[in-house]
């Protein structure tokens, strides 16, 4: 009797270690096997579900800093992108899962940092589920450069941007929208505006007391950097363009319910204050069917061979580090 159990926890033991050997992405091809994800994201994306696995396995694959990640998060932040049918291909742009380094206490009371998974959409992104709901007959976004501002009518706030560019100095980001009813919108942020922007509420710059509002604007007179870069530090373009174009968007366009959604997240992760949380936040599509799917794959058994033991979808907002502030690698 004593025999047979040592025999069992050996084989316990021995299964649990084969588990944590196993690299990221084949952890992940393991919980995509599971048959309640594969369900999830057959529902959310029909035919096409496969190639969408195949693209984050491959995403997880060449990001070492993803690897540092959860798998069963990394799959969570990949059925939002999959609800929104927005590839997380980086050289394409419209979503990304990125990895943040997260501060937490653990069940001893003790501090550890915590790579955390985090899908974030990008301008293209904004701009595909924009012209989806069929409500916009015009929708654009963009780099200001030297000489091409050439004023603002603060009555109708009209911008006039026909003057003839000057040099390759960037000067500040439009983003211009017009809706089939006819009515039409403009806005325009300076570099400086934009610096500020992302001092005060990017992760990577608000915590870090030596970077200043000027050390930032730079950042917009560099060459755009490769697709596979992200972030304000890897491609401050890009942040610029998807920032002025979802201030817009909130404030005067028509936003769908997944719009709704994308956006208030955006929202609570710069906003991360109590009276933001007291704020309505709209319910979305894909925050639901992600919450299904986790429980569904919790409650599946028996687990699937050489996987992970489940853990607890991470749930930024929920833990006791609410005043430590994300710091990101990128």
């Amino acid at each position: 009797m004593e025999q047979n159990s040592s025999i069992a926890a050996a084989a316990a033991t021995a299964e649990t270690a084969a588990a944590k050997s196993l690299s990221p992405a084949n952890q992940l091809k393991n919980l995509f096997g599971n048959n309640a994800m594969k369900s999830m994201f057959a529902n959310a994306l029909g035919n096409h579900s496969g190639a969408f696995i195949s693209s984050v396995i491959d995403l997880v694959n060449a990001d070492s800093a993803l690897q540092k990640c959860d798998m069963k998060a990394v799959a969570m932040e990949a059925l939002k992108a999959a609800t929104l049918h927005l590839p997380v291909n980086k050289a394409l742009g419209f979503a990304y899962i990125i990895p943040y380094q997260n501060t937490k206490k653990d069940g001893h009371g003790q501090w550890h940092k915590v790579m955390e998974p985090t899908f974030q959409i990008g301008y293209k992104g904004l701009i595909q589920l924009a012209l989806r709901t069929g409500q916009y007959r015009t929708i654009n976004a963009g780099v200001v450069y030297e000489g091409e501002l050439q004023g603002e009518d603060k009555l109708t706030g009209r911008i006039d941007l026909g003057g003839e560019r000057l040099s390759d100095g960037v000067t500040g980001y439009f983003a211009y929208i017009e809706l089939v009813n006819g009515f039409s919108k403009t806005l325009y942020m300076s570099v400086d505006d934009m610096a500020r922007h992302a001092k005060r509420y990017a992760p990577v710059f608000k915590t870090n007391k030596t970077t200043s509002i000027g050390d930032i604007a730079k950042l917009a007179q560099l060459p755009p950097s490769e697709y596979s870069t992200v972030g304000w530090k890897g491609n401050f373009e890009s942040m610029a363009i998807k920032t002025i174009l979802r201030i817009l968007l909130s404030k005067y366009g028509y936003l769908s319910t997944d719009m709704q959604g994308v956006i208030a997240e955006e929202q609570k992760e710069e906003y991360d204050t109590s009276s933001f949380a007291e704020a309505r936040v709209v319910e979305t599509r894909q925050q639901q069917l992600a919450d299904t799917a986790a429980k569904a794959v919790e409650a599946s058994s028996p687990a699937t061979p050489g996987m992970a033991p489940d853990s607890p979808v991470p749930d930024e907002e929920k833990t006791e580090s609410d005043g430590k502030q994300k710091k990101s690698l990128l």
